[in-house]
């Protein structure tokens, strides 16, 4: 069945945050991240797909697109896609899924390991330390409200699936911190050594924009400073490759444990 003119407007205007959580859904587009989320178990509730994709997500090395609990599938024709798809050169599939957002409870943070982002707006960068967090099997991630849209297509492309893997909170950093009594390890370039952190297996590490730094307010709130030792001429390092390393020494400092 072709696609109405209702439905249409509604998959186009699902690329705009507003639209996003007025009807509680998000869109996402491509055969590798829609792939991606499928093979981690994402529940979509809807995927448009042209039969050339519809084709070989039946191939047995494909994610399955069969059984209890698989979205349903609907097909279009390339022509559809053209017009429903947030992209120039528009892909073969595009899939919906809900907004569900998870609430922080109360002392969670006194357990595992959390990654908390203080407004980190570049999108591409939220990804990325969605990834980062998956690789080092972090407990969680906390984004501040002002950081980019975790259901925004860049934010999921970038995280390479781990999206669907990973438990992200959003709150305000400085109520969330405000009484937690584990580490809160900053990033600062006036910090101790990253490489001489403790041994831990609880802690907060709070990632700043690379702008602006951390927010006043949870600046106030962090516990120890770390920097990553410099040897060369650059100014700074983006924010998932900091996140990266001080998540690597927390974890190799752990094992000692």
């Amino acid at each position: 069945m072709p696609l109405t003119k209702a439905e249409l407007s509604r998959l186009r205007d699902l690329r705009d945050k507003k639209h996003r959580e007025a009807a509680g859904l998000f869109v996402i587009e491509g055969p590798k991240v829609v792939g991606e989320l499928l093979a981690a178990g994402f529940p979509f509730t809807e995927i448009y797909a042209t039969e050339e994709w519809a084709g070989r997500a039946s191939r047995p090395d494909e994610p399955r697109l069969t059984g209890d609990g698989s979205p349903h599938l609907q097909l279009i024709t390339p022509e559809e896609m053209a017009r429903a798809s947030h992209f120039p050169t528009p892909s073969a599939v595009l899939a919906v899924g809900k907004i569900s957002r998870t609430p922080l409870a109360v002392g969670a943070l006194a357990r595992g390991l959390t990654l908390a982002l203080d407004g980190i707006q570049d999108p591409g960068n939220v990804g990325t330390l969605l990834r980062v967090a998956d690789w080092f099997a972090l407990d969680r991630v906390l984004l501040s409200p002002d950081c980019a849209d975790l259901f925004s297509q860049k934010v999921i492309n970038a995280s390479m699936g781990s999206f669907a893997r990973m438990t992200v909170h959003t709150a305000p950093l400085a109520e969330a911190l405000a009484g937690v009594t584990v580490p809160v390890l900053g990033c600062d370039l006036s910090g101790a050594d990253v490489h001489e952190l403790k041994p831990g297996r609880n802690a907060v590490i709070v990632i700043g924009s690379e702008g602006r730094g951390l927010s006043p307010a949870v600046s106030a709130l962090v516990t120890q400073r770390v920097t990553i030792p410099k040897f060369g001429g650059a100014e700074s390092l983006n924010a998932a490759v900091a996140a990266a390393i001080v998540c690597d020494n927390l974890r190799r400092t752990a094992g000692s444990l």
